[in-house]
């Protein structure tokens, strides 16, 4: 399975970074991931939505990429939000714990408003 990554920008004075991932984050897809996201924050992004709606699998690997991802924008006072309605992957969020420590929302434009 291929994952298909977008980056996009909002509108507005926030400059929040949207990336909508399409697929399944595995231990094949993940690198691809990774490198969006950490090429987000070279470049000065620290305010993060992922766009997880049409994420079909998450594996650890993928999980790990999204923690490193926080990682790297907190030591720059940023945040990442999820956005994800998906039961099955909001369930691993909620097994792992990591509920707690991603924003997890509903809709983009409340991830959004909430940066």
């Amino acid at each position: 399975m291929d994952i298909k990554v977008d980056v996009r920008q909002t509108d507005g004075a926030s400059g929040v970074s949207v990336v909508d991932l399409n697929g399944e984050i595995d231990v094949y897809t993940s690198p691809k991931v990774k490198e969006t996201i950490t090429d987000l924050i070279d470049k000065g992004h620290y305010s993060l939505v992922i766009n997880l709606e049409n994420v079909r699998y998450i594996d650890s690997t993928g999980l790990g990429v999204l923690i490193g991802g926080l990682k790297r924008v907190r030591e720059h006072s940023g945040t990442v939000h999820l956005v994800c309605t998906n039961p099955q992957i909001k369930k691993i969020f909620d097994i792992t714990g990591l509920a707690k420590i991603f924003g997890i929302f509903d809709s983009e434009q409340a991830a959004c408003a909430s940066l």
